[in-house]
């Protein structure tokens, strides 16, 4: 990622959204404005900070801007937890987590994925690539341990995948759009290491959709999620979804869970598959 470029894009993005009527700005008709939302002198008076200012920063310049700066920007663009810690992120890079080598996943971390019986759970690397799971997972959603590596990735499940398409159904446009904004976090939080931008890209010349939704600089950290599956052995599967960080392994996204309701239809439906996939592969420490 160019994240001088980034910066500049995010912002103007972002700085389009808003109408100055929404913000309490004096309002002209459309006809007299040539540009979409907030002129740059509108946001830097909103913010209180010179236009001077505030257009080095759009220009991708943010080396010695402050975080204080950069809040009552985020104030003026009223941006979200998420897009506030992205724009951090982008202007203050060496702020953010320190980009560590890939590691052999810990056997614990098998173990206990192996353990949860009854839970579908898979581990996340830093471009959301599925890099262990268990047995119930792979009988969810897909057949890990068959795919190429370099495909065992949520991005290539969500966008190339059509029968994790047509099990999430109508559900699918959020999903895909949730997951691209996370993929935008993940880009920032991991700014030196170019397997992330080149995941981005090599879905981007695949998923014209997905070329769309990365344009369009959504950024969100979805870590806890509900979903309607439309499985092909059991039907109708309702799941929550828990992303849960893993402090101890920088290297990781974090541990993905997903459980039913105690009781449910779908709780039964789970026991149903963890009961006839006892055979099947889980993650690569436990799969040879």
């Amino acid at each position: 990622m160019d994240r001088g470029a980034e910066l500049s894009e995010f912002l103007k993005s972002r700085r389009a959204r808003l109408r100055p009527e929404d913000t309490g700005l004096p309002y002209r008709s459309a006809g007299t404005r040539r540009v979409r939302g907030l002129r740059r002198e509108e946001l830097a008076m909103l913010a209180g900070v010179s236009v001077t200012h505030y257009t080095r920063l759009e220009q991708g310049r943010s080396r010695n801007v402050s975080a204080e700066v950069l809040d009552a920007i985020a104030d003026a663009l009223r941006l979200t937890g998420d897009e506030r810690g992205y724009l951090h992120a982008l202007a203050h890079p060496a702020h953010r987590c320190r980009d560590v080598p890939q590691v052999p996943l810990r056997p614990g971390l098998q173990r206990l994925l192996d353990s949860m019986v009854l839970t579908p759970a898979f581990v996340l690397g830093r471009h959301a690539d599925v890099i262990a799971w268990n047995r119930l997972a792979a009988a969810v959603f897909a057949d890990f341990a068959a795919l190429p590596e370099e495909r065992r990735t949520i991005a290539h499940l969500i966008f190339l995948d059509e029968d994790i398409r047509r099990m999430h159904g109508e559900g699918w446009p959020r999903l895909a759009r949730e997951h691209v904004a996370q993929l935008r976090v993940l880009a920032a939080r991991y700014p030196t290491n170019p397997r992330v931008m080149e995941h981005v890209d090599a879905i981007c010349r695949r998923s014209p959709e997905f070329g769309r939704l990365w344009h369009e600089h959504h950024v969100a950290v979805a870590t806890h999620r509900d979903y309607v599956l439309d499985h092909p052995l059991v039907g109708e599967l309702r799941l929550s979804a828990e992303l849960v960080g893993l402090p101890g392994d920088p290297e990781l996204q974090g541990m993905d869970l997903f459980a039913a309701e105690p009781g449910s239809a779908s709780e039964e439906k789970l026991r149903h598959l963890a009961a006839t996939t006892t055979r099947a592969p889980s993650g690569p420490a436990s799969s040879a």
